[in-house]
């Protein structure tokens, strides 16, 4: 069974646009829920888990799910009847199976193609597509080339969900229908605007993002002598800067400056487009790459969401 929603409006071929893919013509539903932004975090998005099990439990109605990058994959799950499915893989993950899902691909798009990720997800999904979902499912996704931002409303579910979480860099890019696409979380990092664009009379937000405080500070600081040679090796024959950036490392660094991006554009966004609510578990001590921490970040995200279950029962009731 498919829940009909109203078209994008405004369709534009101008840079950030949101452009609709295959998007077709429907009406509103009559007895919509609450329409729901899962956003992006990459590893803190297990905590999508514990906010809809927490909503079912309450026996919250949903209206729609709009997901961002792992939020996507949450959403789109939960939607397709996976959950259950999504959460005990999440829980099964130690940084050694995690490892072991990830393809290296050399001279590619990304440091890994993650095919035996969609091979997992085939197992389960198979070749569902959106519109076959219960309630309308839009994954957000980004046009490498155009910076479009792109709403993926129908066709292969698993490909809108790898495209949306295609992290630039780390994840090859999806081809989708003849557009190269990586995560959405470089352009929509928590898609409540897309709730509003479809008619959705009650938005919530879950921001994944909300307790990493002090990333939107202006510092003023020296830059100090100018550096020529090379830095003087320690004891251990490293110099210092060496010994931070083998800490960090590549994907370390790229991951680091994306989740930059991500909270900058998700404050600017959300302050301009505020949902109704915003629920927002408490995750800055669990890093993007921290996959095998799934049971810690479904908790948090079912006490953060079970903490607000009385207003959003208000929210429902605001439907009738």
């Amino acid at each position: 069974m498919m829940l009909p929603w109203p078209p994008i409006p405004g369709r534009g071929a101008r840079r950030n646009a949101a452009i609709d893919v295959d998007q077709p013509e429907m009406e509103t539903p009559q007895h919509p829920g609450i329409a729901l932004a899962l956003g992006g975090g990459a590893a803190r998005g297990w905590s999508h888990i514990g906010v809809l099990r927490a909503l079912d439990e309450a026996g919250i109605r949903i209206g729609m799910i709009a997901g961002t990058s792992i939020g996507a994959l949450v959403g789109g799950c939960y939607l397709a009847g996976k959950l259950d499915e999504l959460e005990e893989f999440a829980r099964s993950l130690t940084r050694r199976r995690f490892l072991g899902l990830l393809d290296l691909r050399i001279a590619a798009g990304g440091l890994f193609g993650g095919m035996k990720l969609t091979a997992r997800m085939t197992e389960h999904i198979g070749a569902l597509n959106i519109e076959d979902l219960p309630k309308p499912f839009v994954a957000v996704a980004a046009e490498i080339g155009t910076g479009h931002e792109i709403w993926l409303t129908s066709g292969s579910l698993i490909t809108a969900m790898r495209a949306s979480y295609a992290l630039p860099g780390v994840f090859e890019p999806v081809r989708c229908n003849g557009r190269i696409l990586v995560d959405g979380a470089l352009v929509n990092p928590v898609p409540v605007s897309v709730c509003r664009a479809m008619e959705q009379r009650v938005v919530m937000a879950v921001n994944l993002h909300y307790d990493a405080f002090g990333r939107s500070s202006v510092l003023k600081h020296d830059a100090g002598p100018l550096v020529v040679d090379q830095p003087t090796p320690n004891r251990f024959g490293r110099s210092q800067q060496q010994q931070v950036e083998q800490r960090i490392g590549i994907t370390g660094v790229m991951v680091e400056g994306y989740n930059i991006i991500q909270d900058r554009i998700s404050r600017s966004r959300m302050a301009g487009d505020p949902p109704d609510l915003s629920i927002q578990p408490r995750l800055a001590h669990i890093g993007l790459a921290d996959f095998h921490r799934a049971d810690e970040a479904i908790t948090l995200g079912y006490e953060a969401a079970k903490a607000r279950l009385h207003e959003v029962e208000r929210l429902q009731a605001v439907l009738g």
